[in-house]
């Protein structure tokens, strides 16, 4: 597991890039990525594996619903 600080890295919901619930930007402040990137891959494995790729928008609001918020970002 990463550490840092003594602490243990843990999958936030980002308040800074965030779109629709700032999942892909959760994500990305994670693995330290661009969200865009995160964003272009979501969207090509979802257009890719239609009509499958409903269970990306599926996994998605799961992932709004149980990802919590950031708390070191200013939420509106």
């Amino acid at each position: 597991m990463n550490k840092k600080k003594g602490k243990t890295k843990r999958l936030y919901r980002s308040g800074k890039e965030k779109i629709f619930g700032g999942v892909c930007g959760g994500i990305a402040e994670y693995l330290n990525i661009d969200p865009t990137i995160v964003r272009l891959v979501l969207i090509a494995l979802t257009l890719a594996l239609l009509p499958v790729g409903a269970i990306g928008v599926i996994f998605y609001i799961i992932a709004w619903i149980i990802m919590p918020r950031n708390p070191t970002h200013e939420w509106n």
